[in-house]
């Protein structure tokens, strides 16, 4: 169980900070990674408290810029005072450390388990998931494109990252990513199925 000061702090004070973040990063994919996170930290001897907090704050230095935003969201972890209340300088080291590890195109393997759950909790290969995620910020960057343009980025963007050979790595090997990286492959193979997708979710995001 996660120490009900602790809970009420984050519930209170971080995780209401993503709402005014992007789709992609707003607190429904926060709330999913801590799900995900804590499900996965079964399975491993770790402090509960610290993978929760890891993933409250793994996206939280968005706002200072996403290329770095993994830097900016361990530095944030740190400045937080209220955390001392919880974990000791030492805890925050290794929590700082794991935010800095989670993202999908780091060039090093997380440092420790902590950063291995983080990141396999923050990929959530689900196929349609992963599609609507790269339409969005596909519209939030370039708004007044047409969908061939967003189409063309997607396959490029999906074929770096999730194709085989792609930067992406599981660290923990899930069964849930294995699986949901098998089907996204094959939607990536199958150019017809995956524009059919691509469309439906661009026009939803249109209206929404």
């Amino acid at each position: 169980m996660i120490t009900e000061t602790l809970q009420t702090y984050i519930e209170t004070e971080i995780l209401p900070q993503y709402d005014s973040f992007d789709k992609g990063h707003n607190r429904h994919h926060i709330q999913q990674v801590i799900d995900e996170s804590l499900i996965l930290a079964q399975s491993y001897d770790v402090d509960r408290n610290m993978v929760y907090v890891i993933a409250a704050y793994h996206d939280s230095g968005i706002p200072q810029g996403r290329e770095l935003h993994h830097l900016f969201s361990g530095e944030k972890l740190l400045a937080d005072t209220r955390l001392h209340e919880w974990f000791t300088p030492e805890q925050l080291l290794i929590m700082r450390d794991a935010i800095e590890d989670h993202r999908a195109s780091g060039k090093h393997a997380p440092r420790t388990i902590y950063g291995c759950i983080v990141a396999e909790a923050d990929r959530d290969i689900v196929a349609l998931v992963i599609l609507r995620r790269t339409i969005q910020f596909g519209l939030k960057q370039f708004p007044n494109e047409p969908f061939a343009f967003h189409f063309e980025r997607a396959v490029a963007h999906l074929n770096e990252k999730y194709a085989a050979g792609g930067y992406l790595k599981l660290h923990l090997n899930s069964a849930k990513n294995e699986r949901g990286l098998a089907e996204l492959r094959a939607l990536i193979a199958d150019k017809v199925a995956l524009e059919k997708a691509c469309v439906a979710i661009f026009n939803e995001e249109l209206t929404t």
